[in-house]
């Protein structure tokens, strides 16, 4: 990760302009001078700045004025409809790309399995998405911000290089490079998980947050976590990777393949507690039967209240209750949200994994479900097109 040690003109510019343009996002229309008075920057600087935004249509004047007694003041706000973007989330099992503008209204999706762990197939399968979407973008004729990817592996966001993704075939695969071929638009990469996040900051939780985690349990378990409005990534990339933790010190020095699943995913996640529910219930189904069953079987069941299917229920609590607890006391986030397909689940998770956690913790905590679900990623990668098209800067003073 490069850090910024001094500050340029430039800079400084940027820094001004994401201020405004934040502010706008967030709590528009305002007008000029109460810009000026609530960034604390003066008011020629945010003139200059509402112009070139203007000029770019990333801001719209308003209709109606402020009137505060005086003089009434012309109303700016961001301007959401007027650009498009697309996102793909590269699913192990299928991918899910959908063009969208920038308040988040999804204009089209499109949703393909994946047939293969074959790099090359998967590429094309990406591509045919992406060119479909750029064909429905040209004929809407508004301004195309760029292609966001977000991929289920460990992702060199610099570089543009998938590291390890078994799903899809792709291990120090070059997928920017080889996307930077076919189109003549931005393309941005990152962890599903992260991009997630950022959907999930700037789209779900509609309140004016710069903390977040989001847990997602699927066929795995993973975390994003943002930390001043920014991806927290970790030195190697691999924060958040939750799934990892340890559910007791019987895990200890296990020697775990660490391509494979962690072992709180291996019990925890969706995967896991269909696992679980097969080894209840041997012997009473047929093999055909057993191999058939989901987690949303097992939920399913709970609701029936059948004793095996509240047992596993009331363990995958317990154990994703860990998870939170972790993420609380590690971060101390403003939200924490539970995603991916379990959260289908959330009416008998939230609530108990709050009762286990508030006793577990000296603090409070705020978990919810995502309102996204499956399109968090695809709305995370709007945000990041906008951060990277935008050179958006994220700033906190130290004390």
């Amino acid at each position: 990760m490069k850090f910024t040690k001094t500050i340029t003109t430039n800079d400084l510019r940027h820094i001004n302009r994401t201020a405004v343009l934040d502010l706008l996002r967030r709590e528009g229309p305002i007008s000029r001078t109460e810009i000026s008075e609530r960034l604390e920057i003066s008011l020629p600087t945010v003139m200059r700045i509402i112009e070139e935004l203007l000029n770019e249509q990333l801001l719209k004047t308003v209709d109606r004025k402020e009137w505060s007694g005086g003089r009434r003041r012309a109303l700016v706000e961001f301007n959401a409809h007027a650009h498009l973007a697309i996102g793909v989330d590269c699913g192990g099992t299928k991918m899910f790309g959908a063009l969208a503008d920038l308040s988040g209204e999804i204009i089209e999706e499109i949703n393909v399995p994946t047939r293969s762990s074959n790099s090359d197939e998967n590429f094309d399968l990406l591509m045919g998405i992406i060119m479909q979407l750029v064909k429905s973008a040209d004929t809407i004729g508004k301004n195309l911000l760029g292609v966001g990817v977000g991929i289920p592996a460990t992702v060199n966001v610099e570089q543009g290089i998938v590291l390890s993704s078994p799903a899809l075939g792709w291990y120090e695969f070059p997928l920017f490079e080889r996307m930077k071929n076919k189109f003549d638009i931005p393309v941005v990469l990152d962890n599903d998980v992260n991009l997630a996040a950022l959907g999930e900051m700037w789209f779900g939780s509609k309140q004016a947050i710069n903390n977040l985690a989001l847990i997602t349990v699927g066929t795995g378990i993973g975390a994003g976590i943002i930390i001043d409005g920014a991806v927290y990534r970790g030195s190697n990339g691999a924060a958040g990777e939750v799934g990892f933790l340890l559910p007791s010190t019987a895990h200890l020095g296990q020697g775990r393949n660490h391509q494979g699943f962690g072992p709180l995913e291996t019990l925890a996640s969706g995967t896991g507690i269909a696992d679980r529910a097969r080894k209840a219930l041997a012997g009473t189904l047929s093999e055909e039967q057993l191999s058939a069953l989901t987690a949303e079987d097992v939920f399913d069941k709970a609701r029936q209240m059948e004793p095996w299917a509240l047992q596993i229920v009331d363990e995958t609590i317990d154990l994703l209750s860990l998870a939170v607890v972790t993420l609380a006391v590690c971060y101390d986030p403003d939200l924490i949200v539970l995603g991916g397909g379990v959260a289908r689940s959330a009416d008998l998770l939230i609530e108990p994994i709050k009762q286990r956690v508030s006793a577990s913790i000296p603090f409070s905590f705020n978990l919810v479900a995502s309102k996204l679900g499956y399109r968090a990623a695809v709305m995370g990668s709007i945000v990041n097109l906008v951060y990277r098209t935008a050179n958006y800067y994220m700033l906190r003073k130290l004390s």
